[in-house]
């Protein structure tokens, strides 16, 4: 007799088209990711909002914030840095000191305390970084090409972003020694896991795409010499917590920091065979452009290939997040800004609530205005 495989991401969509037929919702169903179950598949997106405090430290801020968000099936926390020196955003935290670790346990614990379940953003900046931002340093890239269709805010104002030195091949290693380092730091830190970001126009996405890349030896050229520094990191960081408590996630058509990539589709194509040896978590997949400037259809190599849990992003309602689920396109959907401004995103999806409007002026600013203030239902 054949039995269920009850972690299978097929048996998942078995279950997902019974509870439609008994007309349950399928967002509000169980979602099993790798040792974790999760209530529901309303996850909360990685949302840089620099609140850190000095020296990139997580703060009691910050731990509120993602408290009242502990309703998500999974928080993923914003893109955190795994070594020192390579700062975007000025204020975003870091994960590479003690008092970092110290910092974060503060926001565990919240989020566990209020029955949560929460993963690290694992983040390198590479060309987008600044010296402004790092005592002069000049920032790292797989090849010297700037980002030009931006500029970065730093303690001087909005500044262009600078011309990055190209990384030796020799000086990789310690790159992917970094992620485990973060890796190990995030688990002293009470997560129960990690995302690897490889999305945005950061290090591991800028080696990905040819765009950004244009360097030759063992990681450039080839989809499979440019995806060796994501495939050793992953390793590396797997080694840590158990590859079933590793997520990734990829933007492939997003423009956002220069990007670009001849062969978008192509690319998820063999990302999606490939990542399954891995068995993760799950692979967070940004199915658009933030900048309009490239289109395709990136979700259905990626669900026809990848045999694990797929979570799709950017722009989905809670109709079409449902509607996605129920048809089995995706496994899960995470929400960026209707988190942000709604602490109680699932109670608000279930009951068909109104939700609040997110204040873009206090995304990036410090203090709790537009970041733990927005009311619940109940405050309405």
């Amino acid at each position: 007799m054949k039995c269920f495989n009850l972690n299978s991401p097929a048996t998942s969509r078995f279950f997902l088209a019974i509870f439609n037929i008994l007309k349950m919702d399928p967002i509000f169903t169980p979602l099993q990711l790798g040792e974790l179950t999760l209530p529901n598949r309303i996850l909360m997106a990685p949302l840089t909002r620099c609140r850190a405090e000095d020296d990139h430290v997580p703060g009691d801020l910050m731990a509120e914030q993602y408290a009242q968000r502990a309703s998500a099936g999974l928080i993923i926390a914003e893109a955190t840095m795994v070594m020192e020196g390579n700062s975007s955003f000025w204020r975003e935290p870091g994960i590479y000191s003690q008092a970092q670790v110290a910092g974060w346990k503060k926001t565990t614990d919240a989020v566990h305390a209020a029955g949560g379940r929460i993963f690290l953003q694992l983040w390198h900046g590479g060309r987008a970084c600044h010296p402004l931002l790092n005592n002069g340093v000049q920032p790292v890239a797989p090849s010297p090409i700037a980002i030009t269709d931006s500029e970065v805010f730093t303690p001087e104002g909005m500044k262009p972003y600078v011309m990055p030195r190209e990384l030796r091949d020799d000086e990789l290693p310690d790159i992917v020694a970094g992620f485990r380092r973060a890796a190990e730091n995030a688990r002293a830190a009470g997560f129960d896991g990690v995302e690897v970001h490889g999305a945005n126009g950061y290090l591991l996405d800028q080696f990905l795409r040819d765009g950004s890349n244009r360097r030759t030896g063992p990681y450039g050229g080839s989809i499979e010499n440019r995806a060796r520094l994501l495939l050793e990191v992953i390793e590396a960081v797997s080694g840590i917590f158990g590859s079933n408590h590793v997520g990734v996630r990829l933007s492939p058509l997003n423009s956002y920091n220069s990007m670009r990539d001849s062969d978008p589709v192509g690319l998820t194509t063999w990302l999606a065979k490939r990542l399954n040896a891995f068995k993760l978590a799950y692979l967070h997949l940004m199915r658009s452009d933030f900048m309009q400037q490239q289109s395709g259809d990136v979700l259905t190599p990626a669900r026809e290939h990848y045999l694990g849990v797929l979570v799709g992003n950017m722009g989905y309602t809670p109709e079409e997040a449902t509607a996605a689920i129920a048809e089995g396109t995706l496994d899960a959907v995470a929400f960026g800004t209707a988190f942000l401004a709604n602490p109680d995103l699932p109670e608000r999806i279930k009951s068909g609530a109104s939700l609040n409007i997110p204040d873009q002026a206090t995304f990036y600013t410090p203090g709790a205005k537009g970041y733990t203030d927005y009311p619940r239902m109940q405050a309405e």
